[in-house]
């Protein structure tokens, strides 16, 4: 019995040290997934969602759909392995509707993280959505609102009146939720396109509409603490994200009403998110406020060489290893032709910690 006692009590003195100096620790990691035109096989009246049908040109069949669902949940799977922990809340975007996001969740390889999603139907022609994945345990929602796109702005926009009005785009999610037992919103876009080389003062707009809102929440919540993440379909560097988003390279010069953007210096380093035409790009950014660079509670914290305060998730099964395309992104398709790859995005991410 004394024998008994004495391994008990050597026990908890050596676990004591590990979880008194863990107690009140928390660390959450926060991040973004283009998810690469993730659609089911079936029409949704009203979308443009024809050539991802078992007929349409993609010859999108339920095996690759099982594919592309195995795929995505196998690289959130991956990060919390890298990590250790599950993502807190993960933005997502191109993904079509309700129902993917409902398989997605489910898949085996992330089922145990138990993810619920935030999703609204948006105005996109082409009838891609973006959401945000969250673990129930860890983020509690307390509101969320889908803000659509509009011209009400001193911007000067290439559009005509008319142009205008046909325009259309995804909707800025915003969700307003407690994280450990701080605010936070999250704010998930997917920034007009680059494609014609048009969009420039659409995505200024776009940075605009998150910064304007992301005020209002400060005046209302002087607490708040904001994340805004998205394919921006811009740099860091980009007028939407430096002047219209306020976003700055370095965290000592964040201002109150200032955003810190980690992922300019590591643009000027050399890191990318996804590469076109030879060209290494960040479209997939990650900013946050003032509240969450300093003060109490919640900090985002470095993690990339105890420097860099964002991670591009770009392990060697995420890269094409060969052909002309070999060193980028392992999508989807490739010349038209399914190649059973990821997405044509690396995601991104950040952590939040208190330590």
């Amino acid at each position: 019995m004394m024998r008994r006692v004495y391994y008990f009590v050597l026990f908890f003195l050596l676990i004591a040290p590990l979880t008194s100096c863990g107690q009140g620790k928390k660390s959450y990691v926060i991040g973004f997934y283009n998810l690469e035109n993730l659609f089911d096989t079936i029409h949704d009246k009203g979308k443009n969602d024809n050539e991802f049908l078992p007929d349409g040109a993609n010859q999108w069949t339920e095996a690759k759909y099982a594919k592309k669902l195995h795929n995505m949940a196998s690289v959130i799977r991956a990060m919390k392995e890298e990590n250790k922990i599950w993502h807190a809340v993960l933005g997502v975007s191109e993904i079509e509707n309700r129902h993917v996001l409902e398989d997605l969740v489910s898949q085996p390889e992330i089922a145990d993280a138990n993810y619920r999603f935030v999703h609204y139907e948006g105005s996109d022609r082409r009838g891609v959505d973006v959401a945000l994945l969250y673990r129930p345990n860890q983020f509690k929602v307390l509101e969320s609102k889908s803000i659509p796109f509009d011209f009400n702005s001193n911007i000067t926009f290439s559009l005509n009146e008319e142009e205008k009005t046909q325009f259309r785009t995804r909707d800025i999610l915003m969700v307003r939720g407690m994280l450990g037992n701080e605010m936070f919103a999250i704010f998930v876009a997917h920034l007009p396109s680059r494609i014609g080389g048009k969009g420039n003062d659409l995505r200024s707009r776009g940075g605009e509409i998150m910064y304007q809102e992301s005020m209002r929440l400060m005046a209302k919540y002087p607490n708040i603490k904001i994340v805004a993440m998205g394919d921006m379909n811009d740099n860091p560097t980009d007028p939407s994200m430096a002047v219209y988003m306020h976003g700055k390279e370095n965290i000592n010069d964040v201002e109150n009403e200032d955003f810190f953007s980690p992922f300019v210096s590591m643009l000027k380093a050399g890191y990318g998110s996804l590469s076109y035409r030879g060209e290494w790009n960040i479209y997939d950014i990650i900013v946050v406020n003032a509240n969450l660079c300093r003060g109490k509670g919640l900090k985002i914290q470095p993690i990339v060489k105890k420097k860099y305060y964002g991670r591009i998730f770009n392990p060697p099964f995420l890269t094409q290893q060969d052909g002309p395309y070999a060193g980028t992104p392992f999508r989807t398709f490739s010349g038209g032709a399914f190649i059973g790859g990821y997405s044509d995005h690396y995601p991104t991410y950040i952590v939040v910690s208190n330590k």
